[in-house]
């Protein structure tokens, strides 16, 4: 899993049935070195300006070969890590990179060659999981909410219950018996990602450590929530770059910063006018919880118990890879990836395309 906040590779292994049966094995992120996650950043923007059915420019030829090797070799480095061979993998769930994603307009677009990495590694591969739910109506996104709702069956937390994945986006997963419910939320860590990068030079705001130096300017605040997009009815979804920082500009670099995390907690907490019940508890998976200040923000506002991945003994560095994974082996059984509640598909939607490794 290559994530909208363009930080590296997740890989990790998955036993599945791609139904009941879940059993997490090990994993491991492949980090983008700074040249990698400009020349990823150039593709998005390239996308921005293109027109649908454009022939394809070099440069996002190159940037999705770059992409397609740095997986190999993840796939590589966790087949050492496991002690195993390619020859004991039966799939591999290859999300690529969201360079656009414009479902209104019948258009998702993921970068990654499935013929090259099934030849690079040796094994069968799965990928473009959104296409056939966009073309067929759907929003395309988010589609791990199946694997949430897999984990949660498994566990003891009560219901309803509200798994939150914090990346470059933010999605919920509304769990409550057999309802699931799925949706983006707005933006995730890409805004605060952005702000830090041209501000200081890092990519990410480590632990919110800098936004805590600074103030929440609720006048911003409220402005940033007064658009549509939250009073919209779901399913719905967002690109990485539909939520920029220009409500921010004027404010300082710390201010900023803390302004973009108490954003992302409020438009999360926003979901909640969508949900049939209350839930009983949250848990946040995806980068985003490892921000103490954007986490202190999110408790402040969803009025209920909000817990880590890992205070439930999940992985959530791996859960988004674990997904993908998941996905993968119902694609090959012809299982559904998405349905009305989670993308807005009209019916239960399979996908995905397979590469053979022979």
């Amino acid at each position: 899993m290559s994530g909208t906040s363009l930080d590296g590779v997740d890989a990790a292994l998955l036993d599945t049935d791609g139904e009941d049966i879940v059993r997490p094995g090990p994993s491991l992120t492949v980090a983008y070195d700074a040249a990698i996650r400009a020349q990823l950043r150039a593709a998005l923007e390239t996308a921005l300006g293109m027109a649908h059915g454009a022939p394809v420019p070099p440069s996002i030829l190159d940037a999705e070969r770059m992409l397609t090797e740095v997986h190999a070799k993840a796939v590589k480095a966790l087949l050492e890590k496991a002690g195993l061979s390619a020859g004991d993998i039966d799939l591999i769930g290859f999300h690529g990179q969201t360079i656009l994603h414009r479902p209104h307009r019948g258009w998702t677009w993921q970068i990654g060659d499935g013929v090259l990495l099934a030849k690079l590694t040796g094994i069968d591969v799965v990928n473009d999981f959104r296409s056939a739910d966009v073309a067929a109506g759907g929003q395309g996104a988010p589609l791990v909410p199946l694997y949430h709702a897999a984990l949660a069956r498994r566990s003891a937390q009560a219901s309803p219950l509200v798994l939150t994945n914090i990346g470059g986006v933010a999605q919920v997963t509304y769990m409550d018996g057999d309802t699931v419910i799925a949706f983006d939320t707005g933006p995730g860590n890409a805004p605060i990602d952005d702000w830090m990068q041209r501000h200081t030079g890092k990519p990410v705001d480590i632990n919110g450590e800098f936004a805590r130096g600074g103030t929440v300017h609720e006048a911003v605040l409220a402005k940033m929530l007064d658009n549509p997009f939250f009073a919209r009815v779901p399913p719905k979804s967002l690109d990485r770059m539909d939520f920029g920082m220009d409500a921010v500009e004027g404010l300082s670099p710390a201010d900023g910063a803390a302004t973009l995390a108490a954003f992302t907690a409020a438009a999360i907490a926003k979901a909640r006018d969508h949900f049939p019940k209350a839930a009983a508890g949250w848990i946040v998976t995806g980068g985003g919880r490892h921000n103490a200040f954007l986490m202190e923000q999110l408790k402040a506002r969803v009025g209920a118990p909000v817990l880590k991945t890992e205070d439930v003994a999940w992985d959530g560095d791996a859960m988004e890879a674990e997904g993908f994974a998941y996905l993968a082996v119902r694609a090959r059984k012809g299982l559904p990836l998405s349905l009305p509640t989670t993308t807005g598909v009209k019916t239960p939607m399979p996908g995905g395309r397979f590469w053979t490794a022979r």
